[in-house]
């Protein structure tokens, strides 16, 4: 996000200094203090540096932070009333590479009586080394999500074709929707379409209008997608599953930069920046005869590559305990804790469905488990291994055993568990640290397992 930039007025040096801010200065750094109403009351003069301007006292923070327009996390954090990390862009002084600083909101007093919130600031370029971060509605602590955001920030200042490629449910209209809120084009209108999701007929109709008549329901003439966008970004999920016939139609009104209705005789003048997503290599789609390459030549201009979920090793742990922060203001059940067992079955699937398989998962989880402890019962059977256990027991039906069976079978799911996690990451360390628990706690689960 882009913050509007005041120079920084040089301070005289008789003129006197805040003895509040030089102190907050010393303890704190670059550091803001907010009242009850959000509104800023001191900055330091680190913070000063650090964001190029000085933070205006009395001003709302929201509004000097995160302008209208764009994605803000913090706003959106502080009217809510909760704690926030964020990374957020602001103007170089006289030009050049944008800076972007972490801003932590902390706030001061209890809940039912806050006082005010300290907002910590630090330059992201060292503070992006470790630690979680939130860009665009999007948490992560790995660094390839991490370098992809640095992309999108600089991809997106081009008015060209975006193809964002990665599997399905891992966040590609999240991007998209990222690539349009730091572009010029941000004041614009925003379009998604699937077009995976429609016939061939229809799917025309929703991408370029139609006529009034054109065919039979046609009681009026209808704009399509790309004349609702015209102004902003039009997003085409699933882009790969457009059929060659609608492919041509898209490729003329690209190259025409206008759009001609279903039954319509005169082309409309679009301007639309095209952001475009797909699961699938569009090389490869090429080569198998289902995609035109002059088509994939114009969308494929600034290719982005999306990781999967299971290939940012610690995020599945920070994306369950941040769902759950939203889970729990709008479920009949409040998590508190996620059980270790729970934690270590969810970081060891393999997570196909990716990021909206784990927000599934864990609606599965808030509407089957009850009290304030998520348990690996509370998960859906293929993640808390209870489809491998069914298969297991079944050869021994009737074999005898009785009622040890399902005794027997939770600790072999555990240990199963647990030795998928020291497989995944490789280290003890790492595993005791997404667990919650110490390392010489770890070690002793494995000597009971039996894996020490």
């Amino acid at each position: 996000m882009t913050a509007p930039r005041t120079p920084r007025r040089r301070r005289d040096s008789a003129e006197p200094v805040d003895p509040t801010a030089l102190a907050l200065d010393e303890l704190a750094g670059a550091a803001m203090v907010l009242d009850g109403a959000l509104h800023i009351v001191a900055a330091t003069p680190r913070a000063a540096e650090l964001l190029g301007f000085e933070p205006p006292v009395g001003e709302p923070a929201a509004k000097v932070l995160c302008p209208p327009g764009t994605d803000r996390p913090i706003a959106e954090a502080l009217a809510a009333g909760r704690p926030a990390l964020a990374v957020l862009s602001f103007p170089a002084v006289g030009g050049g590479e944008d800076r972007r600083i972490t801003v932590r909101a902390t706030p001061l007093g209890p809940t039912e009586a806050r006082g005010g919130w300290l907002l910590a600031l630090e330059d992201a370029g060292e503070a992006d080394a470790e630690g979680p971060v939130l860009f665009h509605r999007m948490w992560t602590q790995d660094t390839g999500m991490k370098r992809l955001f640095r992309i999108v920030e600089k991809v997106a200042r081009e008015d060209v074709p975006v193809l964002v490629r990665g599997e399905t449910g891992a966040g590609k209209e999240l991007v998209a929707q990222a690539v349009h809120e730091l572009s010029p084009r941000a004041a614009g209108p925003f379009r998604a379409i699937n077009c995976a999701a429609l016939p061939a007929t229809l799917l025309e109709s929703e991408l370029f209008g139609h006529a009034r008549g054109a065919f039979t329901g046609a009681v009026k003439d209808t704009v399509g997608h790309f004349e609702s966008a015209h102004g902003g970004t039009l997003f085409l999920d699933e882009v790969g599953e457009l059929p060659l016939e609608v492919q041509a139609k898209l490729l003329r009104v690209i190259e025409t930069r206008t759009v001609l209705p279903v039954g319509g005789r005169e082309p409309v003048p679009v301007d639309v920046r095209i952001v475009s997503a797909t699961h699938r290599a569009l090389r490869k789609e090429v080569e198998a005869g289902r995609f035109r390459a002059d088509l994939m030549y114009r969308l494929r201009v600034i290719p982005v590559f999306l990781p999967a979920l299971r290939e940012r090793p610690g995020d599945v742990a920070l994306l369950v305990h941040k769902l759950i922060d939203e889970a729990n203001g709008r479920s009949r059940r409040r998590i508190e804790h996620v059980a270790p067992a729970a934690l270590a079955a969810l970081d060891a699937y393999d997570w196909p469905g990716n990021v909206r398989e784990l927000r599934n998962a864990l609606a599965y989880a808030y509407a089957i488990g009850d009290g304030p402890v998520l348990e690996v019962t509370d998960l859906p059977p293929e993640i808390s291994g209870a489809e491998r256990g069914a298969m297991a027991a079944a050869p021994t039906e009737g074999g005898g055993g009785g009622g040890g069976g399902g005794g027997a079978r939770e600790p072999a799911d555990e240990a199963g568990q647990l030795r998928a996690l020291l497989e995944r990451h490789g280290n003890r360390d790492r595993v005791a640290q997404v667990l919650g628990i110490s390392r010489v706690t770890l070690w002793r689960r494995m000597k009971r397992l039996g894996l020490a």
